[in-house]
């Protein structure tokens, strides 16, 4: 079968939304760091949305910093990928043409420095995970001693990591007498803004004390909050499409009609009329964080563990079940008593959505998929409400479940006896942790020593071990459908 196409455009179905304007005319404005389905679901179309409206200067970029499989599935498109959009039995299929080409960072990143430094790229985005900014999750400094790192160091016109191309990007704009671009991190991370900012300043004050200074004084690195559900695409996914379309769309990705973005208004040049393509601009994004990290990603988490454990494939499956589904409500409980709501996000509203989202089927979101780097993810999502309910004298009995749910997830096997992997940057460090620890207050101490996931001062309080120890024993010997029933009591 043909592949999607510009040729190809005409003879899809008339149902299928295809943008109007000129892709010939299109200009690069943005260049994106680790190109992948979040990204092509959520800002892309908003640069898309920003070319349809008739500004043409917000064609992207794509860059790969590992693998070149995103661009062996756009580059013979065009470009060209069509989002999915399904809520219940609706699906809405729309081909988004922002993208202008897909590059390989490790193939030649000299070519990648080169595009990041052209006078018509406005804006950098990236969503690299937070593995990808390498900095130490417990003192947030640059891992120097990282081998990547270390290489950008020693020379930085070949970089190899997130931060290394901004800096090698930024010291050629400098060079040419050019502003810098704003740099705008859309990883799902509290502080992302600043996260990004610390490791490229880290990273050129040891290159160029100079550089450092005019990134500092002239560069931008607004905070960010993005939301929308975008589950991996299947190899059925492109089968079904394709028999849609008529064409094999190998970079299709699907999503939640939901979306949000929230920027921090700090930029250091040109930018799209983001207000009027539905971006909310604001001087405070960590209200919104909060709210997004500890409800909507909170539950994700401790329910993809939860259900995963329990057999549940999806989460849709998950919040079916009437103990999962209260337990999920007993979390939001304890982590809305920690948020600080900003005006315009009504809670109760919020939370009903948020059900309604969990629960779309459509959408065949997998626990194992959110399950994923949990170590990472732990920290915002679960850890940072515990802490402040603790603060606060308050009980943490659901929050707490959670934390146990992705300790349990260590062990690599479900409670039918299934093995599965633990993909996650510290699977090995967990399972050496657990290498002959048999009781469960022990296996709760051993996992609670790792610095890079719990907060000594968080790690050290008995009441939180006390919680996540009685959590934990509740899991093994009930079962997590009968521990959340438990926890939602």
């Amino acid at each position: 079968m043909n592949r999607l196409s510009n040729a190809a455009l005409k003879a899809l179905p008339a149902d299928v939304v295809v943008s109007g304007y000129d892709r010939a005319r299109v200009k690069t404005g943005v260049v994106h760091l680790g190109i992948g389905a979040f990204h092509r679901a959520h800002q892309a179309v908003v640069f898309d949305d920003a070319l349809a409206s008739g500004d043409l200067r917000w064609g992207v970029l794509g860059a790969s910093l590992r693998s070149p499989g995103v661009r062996d599935q756009l580059n013979p498109q065009d470009g060209l990928y069509t989002l999915v959009v399904r809520d219940g039995s609706d699906e809405h299929l729309r081909v988004v043409g922002a993208g202008c080409g897909v590059l390989v960072g490790p193939e030649d990143p000299v070519a990648l420095v080169a595009a990041m430094a052209h006078p018509e790229v406005h804006i950098v985005t990236l969503t690299v995970t937070e593995k990808g900014y390498r900095l130490d999750p417990a003192t947030g400094h640059l891992l120097a001693d990282d081998p990547d790192v270390a290489a950008d160091l020693a020379d930085i016109a070949a970089p190899r990591t997130a931060p290394g191309f901004v800096v090698a990007a930024l010291r050629a704009r400098k060079a040419r007498g050019l502003k810098p671009f704003t740099v705008i991190s859309c990883d799902n991370l509290p502080h992302n803004g600043r996260r990004i900012r610390a490791g490229v300043l880290a990273m050129a004050r040891r290159i160029d004390p100079a550089l450092a200074r005019w990134i500092e004084t002239e560069g931008a690195f607004p905070q960010t909050m993005v939301d929308r559900i975008v589950p991996a695409t299947t190899p059925d996914d492109i089968a079904g499409l394709a028999a849609r379309l008529g064409v094999e769309d190998r970079g299709m990705v699907k999503a939640e009609p939901f979306s949000q973005w929230v920027i921090e208004d700090w930029f250091a040049g040109e930018r799209p009329d983001f207000l009027s393509l539905g971006v909310q601009l604001t001087h405070a994004v960590e209200p919104w964080e909060d709210a997004k990290l500890r409800l909507l990603n909170g539950a994700h988490s401790a329910i993809a563990y939860l259900g995963a454990l329990s057999g549940h494939e999806h989460v849709h499956e998950a919040v079916a079940v009437p103990a999962f589904r209260a337990y999920v409500e007993a979390l939001w409980d304890e982590a809305q008593t920690t948020l600080n709501p900003p005006p315009g996000l009504d809670i109760p509203a919020y939370r009903q959505a948020l059900m309604g989202r969990f629960s779309n089927a459509a959408l065949m979101h997998r626990t194992r998929q959110i399950a994923m780097d949990g170590s990472q993810k732990l920290p915002q999502r679960l850890l940072a409400a515990a802490a402040e309910r603790l603060a606060a004298g308050q009980g943490i009995k659901a929050l707490a479940l959670g934390v146990a749910a992705w300790m349990r997830w260590q062990s690599g096997v479900t409670e039918s006896g299934e093995v599965v992997l633990v993909d996650d940057p510290l699977a090995a460090k967990t399972a050496q942790q657990l290498a002959g620890v048999d009781d469960d207050p022990s296996r709760v101490l051993a996992l609670l020593g790792l610095s890079a996931v719990f907060p000594p001062r968080l790690a050290g309080d008995s009441r939180f071990a006390v919680a996540v120890t009685d959590a934990y024993r509740s899991l093994r010997r009930n079962g997590a459908v009968e521990a959340a029933r438990r926890a939602a009591e």
